[in-house]
């Protein structure tokens, strides 16, 4: 118990004498000593370079544009953006994914639309752009019953979907697709 009552002691006396010196000497010496001073510059860390808004990527070379770096195929943005991201931090940034590589129904909320998702998406990679949603309406189809199925209500024979599909449709929109022909 006594060794304890010595170490806490001992702990606070060496704690209280750090906290004096760090405090100095009351302003009577305005010059500090060369030693803390250099100690205080060699323990310093340089901030971080997302501290100083950096981006993460390639390392700018000074008078080298990014845009002759990096090569930036593919991606949205212009030459004329990159580049200035690359003066401002620094550092090149990293290529951006373009939208071409995303599903079209990951890009647009097809919700209410009578195609299939494979449809939409098959579109988009044979045009190259997504198609305009299309959504429901009074007209383009039958107002859903609330106690039947689509599939029960109006006759679907020769459509391409499944029933499940459409009766989906049907119950998220409210209203039964129009029949599609193969």
């Amino acid at each position: 118990m006594r060794t304890r009552k010595i170490s806490v002691l001992t702990m606070t006396a060496v704690a209280l004498g750090l906290a004096l010196t760090a405090c100095g000497n009351d302003g009577a010496d305005s010059t500090p000593s060369s030693a803390s001073s250099s100690s205080a510059t060699a323990t310093s860390t340089p901030p971080s370079d997302t501290a100083k808004g950096k981006s993460s990527g390639t390392p700018a070379k000074s008078d080298t544009k990014c845009t002759d770096q990096v090569d930036y195929a593919g991606d949205s943005r212009s030459n004329a953006e990159i580049n200035s991201i690359g003066e401002d931090t620094g550092t090149c940034p990293p290529v951006q994914k373009s939208a071409a590589d995303t599903k079209c129904t990951d890009q647009l909320d097809y919700a209410g639309d009578s195609r299939s998702n494979a449809e939409i998406n098959s579109i988009g990679e044979s045009t190259g752009s997504c198609p305009e949603p299309q959504k429901a309406d009074e007209a383009s189809g039958t107002p859903k019953d609330p106690d039947t199925e689509c599939t029960d209500q109006v006759d679907y024979a020769g459509d391409s979907r499944s029933n499940a599909e459409i009766n989906s449709i049907g119950e998220d929109t409210g209203t039964c697709p129009p029949v599609k022909q193969k």
